[in-house]
């Protein structure tokens, strides 16, 4: 009787040891999904807030400005078109034919 209970006993601590084992990376895992799902509504807020800012970004009136500021640009005016007529064109596409 006594090989029995010694057997016993190590069956018991051997699946104590397994349960505080499992235990243990059941709280690890638990917290490593919490960490994951906080860093998931981090990203989806920043991701919201990026593109209100994309869209603030790209108005029109803001795109008129960065290029007539930065990029030196300007309104088209009839002082400053310049207009191809057909028969400079024509000629043109006929000096470009091989």
């Amino acid at each position: 009787m006594s090989r029995v209970n010694v057997l016993l006993l190590i069956a018991l601590l051997a699946s104590s040891v397994y349960l505080v084992s499992v235990s243990y990376d059941t709280r690890r895992l638990f917290a490593a999904l919490d960490r994951a799902q906080n860093d998931e509504r981090l990203l989806d807020s920043e991701y919201e807030r990026l593109k209100a800012e994309k869209q603030a970004q790209a108005t029109p009136l803001r795109v008129e400005k960065t290029a007539r500021d930065k990029l030196a640009m300007r309104i088209a005016t009839p002082a400053v078109t310049q207009y191809v007529t057909w028969a400079h064109a024509a000629s043109a596409a006929d000096r470009r034919v091989p």
